[in-house]
């Protein structure tokens, strides 16, 4: 939160809770800037800033979303200004677009110039312009930043897309758990038309172009494009059949294009900027920044855009601070369900859409859950599996089936039931759901089982042989016990159980029945002796 002064003078709050309300209203109202000093930004939080390159968030946070003089201040429609006013072609504006390298960032990475061509040369006296924002994975938020912090610079983005196919409806399928951004979107709709930004002859010219708002139930799946345009059409969303592509036949069968929302967010900035300056950033194949969503066992969360070229550890120590508690670093999920773990051996992969790839994981929508020593890879695998599983859409065997049966066999490894040939089972699956499922969902749900069996096998072979858990996380397989010369006799741990588990007498060592408890780890948070052990 930023509080500017009577002076104009910027004071930047962070970290700020519900709690904080009163006394921010007093501190902006007296001026007097003590009473919210613990707010006030740190040296590491400013480092944690500083760090990036922002294009996408460029704005959030600086402008006021709900004010379009606010954005029009900040350099806002100067693009689509220019492509108008200066008469370039639809060529010109593709051609901007293909120098930057720009490529989409919802997860597939394909080249966004080569689809807004496709959409321009297909043949259609109708074409429409899509935006993604059913934005699923677990732990990710960065299209919800955008259109909450930066609404106009979407608006602007597919203006231009827009116009590069020839497009004169542009549609934002939103997921509706996201009413905020909802509201502030609808508003920046409404005063865009109001400017004469949005709607019949764009800042005078021959160019016309309306954008509504379709709010989306929320499934997973309609996170890929084709099950996104059934949706949009009043169907079930689920996968079509490729080709045809949507460029040649997408929305009501109509050429459409369709990008998510941080690819559309650097459309006008590349257009202000020239397509040199965005590929200046970033790797051979891999241009510009991109934006994360860093969460998990890390000092700093939250939203975090770097130059493409920047390695994991960069993202995770030098920005992010490292491990909480003083851990140690052991796996980074990219990509969410759709992605994979990358170890710590791994970290100076460098981010670009091959050299991730490579690693069994996906650069994905941005998402980036760090884990610490304490994190069970098995159990964090069948999260995300578990996830897939459920949304899964039903359409084709392997997906629907597939997932079901490898989330079995990793419900039985984490009670402690697996049996020698389950690493085989799971490994055949991986791979028949990868060949054989209709959309992109089922091809990338085996990844995080299958980057899990070729970094962490240990584990896997731990649970199935040893019937351990490593991290010491799964239920089934860990016992709780008491070190009689650490404990304290203090009581505390007693005090926590709910299942009176726990006995011994004031100022004498406790234990532990082991058949009496339930594994809740209580008796491990109360203990501030370290004397509660787990194995």
């Amino acid at each position: 939160m930023d509080v500017y002064d009577d002076e104009g003078a910027l004071h930047r709050l962070v970290r700020v809770q519900a709690k904080d309300a009163k006394a921010i209203h007093q501190a902006a109202t007296t001026g007097d800037l003590s009473l919210v000093d613990k707010l006030l930004i740190t040296p590491e939080d400013d480092e944690f800033l500083q760090q990036q390159t922002r294009v996408a968030l460029r704005h959030c946070g600086v402008i006021d979303p709900e004010s379009i003089d606010d954005y029009l201040a900040h350099d806002g429609y100067q693009a689509i200004a220019k492509i108008l006013s200066d008469g370039m072609s639809q060529e010109d504006v593709i051609q901007q677009i293909d120098i930057a390298g720009l490529r989409g960032r919802g997860g597939a990475g394909f080249s966004t110039a080569f689809k807004w061509r496709a959409a321009r040369d297909a043949k259609g006296d109708r074409k429409y312009l899509i935006c993604n924002a059913d934005e699923g994975d677990p732990g990710a938020f960065m299209d919800r930043a955008v259109i909450e912090g930066d609404p106009h610079s979407l608006i602007e983005g597919m203006l231009i897309g827009a116009y590069s196919i020839g497009a004169s409806e542009a549609i934002v399928y939103v997921r509706a758990e996201y009413p905020l951004a909802i509201v502030r979107l609808t508003k920046a709709i409404e005063d865009a038309t109001a400017r004469g930004y949005l709607g019949e002859h764009i800042c005078g010219s021959d160019f016309s172009c309306t954008l509504r708002i379709k709010a989306g139930a929320g499934a997973f799946v309609c996170g890929e494009e084709t099950a996104l345009i059934e949706s949009l059409e009043g169907k079930r969303g689920m996968p079509r059949l490729k080709p045809p592509f949507p460029a040649q036949a997408g929305y009501w069968l109509k050429p459409s294009n369709i990008n998510n929302v941080e690819t559309y967010a650097n459309v006008a900035w590349i257009i202000n900027h020239g397509g040199e300056a965005f590929a200046a950033m970033g790797t051979k194949d891999s241009k510009g920044t991109k934006v994360f969503a860093l969460s998990g066992k890390i000092a700093r969360g939250g939203l975090v855009e770097v130059p493409m070229g920047t390695t994991l550890r960069q993202v995770i120590f030098n920005i992010g601070g490292g491990i909480r508690d003083g851990k140690e670093f052991k796996a980074v999920q990219l990509g969410g369900p759709s992605g994979g773990c990358v170890p710590a051996s791994k970290l100076d992969t460098v981010i670009d859409y091959n050299e991730l790839a490579a690693t069994g994981a996906i650069m994905g929508s941005g998402g980036m859950v760090v884990m610490d020593e304490t994190t069970c890879m098995v159990s964090m695998a069948r999260f995300f599996l578990d996830f897939t599983a459920k949304e899964s859409c039903g359409k084709c065997v392997h997906c629907r089936l597939g997932t079901k049966r490898m989330l079995e066999i990793l419900d039985r490894l984490v009670q402690g039931q697996g049996a020698d040939g389950d690493i085989q089972k799971l490994e055949e699956l991986c791979y028949a759901i990868k060949d054989g499922a209709l959309c992109g969902l089922g091809q990338t749900a085996p990844n995080p089982v299958l980057t899990t069996i070729r970094y962490f096998r240990d584990e896997l072979e731990a649970h199935i042989t040893d019937k351990r858990c490593p991290a010491g996380e799964c239920r089934e397989l860990i016992t709780y016990t008491i070190d009689e010369d650490a404990c304290r006799g203090c009581t505390a741990c007693a005090r926590q159980c709910p299942v009176q588990a726990i006995s011994g007498a004031p100022k004498q060592p406790h234990r532990i029945d082991p058949a009496a408890c339930i594994k809740c780890g209580n008796c491990k948070t109360a203990c501030r002796f370290n004397a509660v052990l787990v194995s």
